[in-house]
C-alpha cells in the first residue's frame, strides 16, 4: 500500500509541475502568435478533449506530466517546396503523397518531406492509423469572429468554413503559404524563440515563489532567535518572503552546478535523489500536512526549473544553447546533429539517474532519510 501511495504522489506532484511548466511554453507562444495545435495533461498517447483557438486541449492516459506541441521547431533547413506541396494539397483536398509528388512536379520522397513538415506545421493533417497509404489532408477550419469581423474591415471575402479533408483551393499561394510561416516557432526572432524555451522554467520558478510567500507570510514559519536561542513562529512581509525564495533559488542553482564541477561532483550527487527519492518524499510530504505539501512543492518546482536550465538537449537550456549558437554562427544546426547532441544529453541522464537510482534504493534498504 506504502508503495502505491508514493507513486500516486509522486505522480500528483511531477504531473502538475510538469503541466505548468509546459502551460508556459503554451503561453509564450500563442502570445508571440505561434500555433500550438496540442496541450495535454498526461504523456504523449491516445488522448481525449476538445479543441479551441486551434488547440486541441485534454488528457492522455498517462497521467506523469503534460506537453505543449509547438508548431515549427523541428531542425534543420525547410524544404524549398512548401508553398507549391500546401497550394497543391489544398487545391485536392485529401491526396496521397504520390498524387502531390505528380502535381508540383517533385520526387516521392521530396513530397513526402515537404508533407510533413507542413504536417508538422499544422498546416495539415498527416496520415491517420486506417490510411492505407501516406494520405494528407486539409485540416478542419472554422473561422472565429475576429477573423470574420477582420475580412469584412479589409473588404475581403469572408473566410469559409472547411470540412477536414475538403478541398479549399488558394487565390494567392505565397501570401497563403506566409501566413502559415508567420504561425511557426521557427519564424521569430531569436529573443521571442528564447523567451518561450523559458517560460516554462519562469512558470515553475514563479510557482515556487508564490509558495514561499504564503508560507512565509500567510503561514509563516519556526525560526530560532539568534540571541536567546528559543524557537519563535515567525510571519514576515512578502517582500522578505520573495527575498528568501530567490535566496533558496540561488541555493539550488549552486547545488545543481557542482554536478558540472569535478571537485564537488561525487558530493552534489550524493545528496541528490532519483524519482525513487521524490516519491518517497512526496508520501512523507502529504502525511506531514498542508505546509509540508507546499515545501515540497516549492522545493520540486525550483529543482525542476533549473534542471530544466542546464545546456543539454533535450532540456530547455540545451535548445537554447543550439539556438545561441545559430544565432552567432548565422548557421542552422541540422536534424541528424541535434539527434546526436540529444543522444548524448540523454546518455547523460541515464547516468545521473542510475546512480542516484541506486543512492535512493541504498537509503531505503538502510533506513536512511531523504532530504527535499
Amino acid at each position: 500500500m506504502d508503495v502505491i501511495l508514493m507513486i500516486v504522489y509522486a505522480t500528483l506532484v511531477l504531473g502538475f509541475l510538469v503541466f505548468i511548466h509546459e502551460g508556459g511554453h503554451y503561453l509564450a507562444a500563442r502570445a508571440f502568435g505561434v500555433r500550438v495545435t496540442e496541450f495535454m495533461l498526461g504523456l504523449p498517447g491516445p488522448s481525449i478533449g476538445f479543441t479551441k483557438w486551434g488547440t486541441k486541449f485534454g488528457v492522455t492516459p498517462i497521467l506523469l506530466g503534460g506537453y505543449a506541441k509547438v508548431c515549427g521547431m523541428e531542425p534543420g533547413e525547410m524544404s524549398p517546396h512548401l508553398e507549391q506541396v500546401l497550394a497543391a494539397l489544398y487545391q485536392r483536398g485529401t491526396a496521397n503523397m504520390e498524387d502531390i509528388a505528380a502535381d508540383c512536379g517533385i520526387t516521392d520522397d521530396e513530397a513526402y518531406e515537404a508533407l510533413e513538415e507542413l504536417t508538422e506545421w499544422g498546416s495539415i493533417v498527416g496520415p491517420s492509423k486506417k490510411d492505407q497509404y501516406n494520405t494528407y489532408r486539409t485540416p478542419e477550419y472554422v473561422p472565429s469572429k475576429k477573423q470574420i469581423k477582420a475580412a469584412r474591415a479589409a473588404g475581403l471575402p469572408e473566410p469559409v468554413a472547411g470540412a477536414l479533408g475538403e478541398a479549399r483551393p488558394v487565390s494567392d499561394p505565397h501570401a497563403f503559404f506566409e501566413s502559415e510561416y508567420r504561425q511557426q516557432y521557427r519564424s521569430l526572432p531569436f529573443w521571442k524563440r528564447a523567451i518561450i524555451l523559458v517560460a516554462g522554467v519562469a512558470v515553475n520558478l514563479l510557482f515556487a515563489v508564490l509558495l514561499f510567500i504564503v508560507l512565509f507570510s500567510v503561514v509563516g514559519i519556526d525560526m530560532q532567535n539568534p540571541t536567546t536561542g528559543v524557537l519563535q513562529h515567525v510571519v514576515v512581509g512578502p517582500i522578505q518572503a520573495i527575498q528568501m525564495g530567490f535566496s533558496y533559488i540561488g541555493m539550488v542553482i549552486q547545488l545543481i552546478a557542482g554536478l558540472f564541477n569535478p571537485a564537488t561532483a561525487a558530493e552534489t550527487m550524493s545528496n541528490s535523489s532519483s524519482v525513487i527519492g521524490i516519491a518517497v518524499m512526496s508520501k512523507d510530504a502529504f502525511e506531514g500536512g498542508l505546509v509540508n505539501i507546499l515545501q515540497f512543492f516549492a522545493a520540486i518546482s525550483v529543482s525542476l526549473g533549473i534542471m530544466n536550465l542546464l545546456p543539454i538537449p533535450p532540456l530547455d537550456g540545451g535548445r537554447l544553447v543550439i539556438e545561441l549558437f545559430q544565432k552567432l554562427a548565422r548557421r542552422t544546426v541540422s536534424m541528424k546533429a541535434l539527434n546526436y547532441l540529444s543522444m548524448a544529453g540523454m546518455a547523460l541522464f541515464v547516468c545521473f539517474f542510475l546512480v542516484m537510482a541506486n543512492q535512493d534504493i541504498q537509503r531505503i534498504i538502510s533506513g536512511v532519510g531523504f532530504g527535499a
